[in-house]
């Protein structure tokens, strides 16, 4: 089960920088947007372990979620920098602090509904159920979180390093 688990998340990795390839052509860009989608996944699996949480097919399913929607919100995130950067004309600091407010209250929201509708599990009878529920909903909150404080910190750092004097 763990292979399998190993396996569809580079699957996953692999097709979403395919699709990112397609609309950023960069890949540091493409680089970039995987570590706010997989830190998330790290701390769960630390949590999982912290609280003996065995892998069962039900508590292997958080991966795949969690993976998806946090790299759906990278890609919004990302699209809309672009546009902020090159079809505006924004500065980068500029352009990630248009993102974030542009992008980032829809992600929230996003965010807390989707902590909502997924912690209804929480409340079920079924062990592995209700730890996919939680799981869910507290990864989704990380990738949120990554998505709003550390993409940007990175996509400024990168800049900032692009500028300084050789």
């Amino acid at each position: 089960m763990l292979d399998n688990l190993y396996e569809s998340l580079l699957i996953a990795i692999v097709l979403i920088a395919i699709v990112g390839m397609a609309l950023f052509r960069s890949i540091p860009i493409i680089i970039l947007s995987k570590l706010p989608c997989l830190i998330p996944l790290a701390l769960t699996a630390g949590i999982m372990g912290f609280l003996d949480i065995h892998f069962k097919p039900s508590t292997i399913l958080v991966f795949s979620i969690t993976f998806g929607i946090a790299s759906d919100g990278t890609v919004y995130f990302l699209t809309r920098y672009r546009q902020e950067l090159y079809e505006k004309g924004h500065s980068v600091s500029q352009a990630v602090t248009n993102t974030i407010f542009g992008t980032g209250l829809s992600m929230v929201y996003t965010a807390i509904i989707l902590f909502c509708g997924f912690s209804i599990f929480a409340a079920s009878s079924f062990g592995g159920t209700a730890a996919m529920g939680v799981m869910v909903s507290i990864t989704l909150l990380v990738a949120m979180l990554t998505n709003l404080i550390l993409l940007p910190s990175l996509l400024l750092t990168i800049a900032k390093g692009k500028n300084k004097p050789s």
